[in-house]
């Protein structure tokens, strides 16, 4: 559980992601910005359905993903890989954290694409401030 909270810390200053779907040559992936749930470890965040990603997503799909930093010193790096499951919310199921997103980007008030989770099944953190190449995992039970 330390690592996870560790992780939920940095996750939570960031706000750009990267995600992907697919099959085989149907491969595809997409930069979202999101919100954290520590208490689902999840992320939400806004795409359109129709979109190349979206549609390769459908309802419901196996995703996988990162998260990084951009520093200018190896000593510095840190970044995150993630699996999990996505899946588009309905508008009940969508409200709550639709508040919360809006909140951090207001902009997205005026967006009308719906809202995804990635319900989060692995967590794998490299942070070089720890010690080189220090690796932190999260694993749902």
């Amino acid at each position: 559980m330390e690592s996870l909270n560790t992780i939920g810390v940095w996750i939570k200053k960031q706000h750009v992601l990267t995600y992907c779907a697919g099959t085989g040559e149907s491969l595809w992936c997409a930069n979202a910005f999101y919100i954290y749930d520590e208490d689902e470890v999840a992320f939400y965040l806004l795409s359109e359905p129709t979109t190349r990603h979206g549609q390769l997503i459908g309802r419901r799909a196996i995703t996988a993903g990162t998260i990084n930093s951009q520093p200018k010193t190896v000593a510095l790096i840190r970044g995150l890989q993630f699996r999990g499951e996505i899946s588009l919310l309905n508008e009940e199921e969508s409200f709550s954290p639709r508040e919360v997103y809006n909140k951090r980007f207001p902009v997205a008030r005026v967006l009308p694409a719906p809202m995804w989770i990635i319900r989060l099944n692995e967590l794998k953190m490299t942070d070089n401030t720890l010690g080189f190449g220090k690796k932190l995992h999260w694993q749902r039970t």
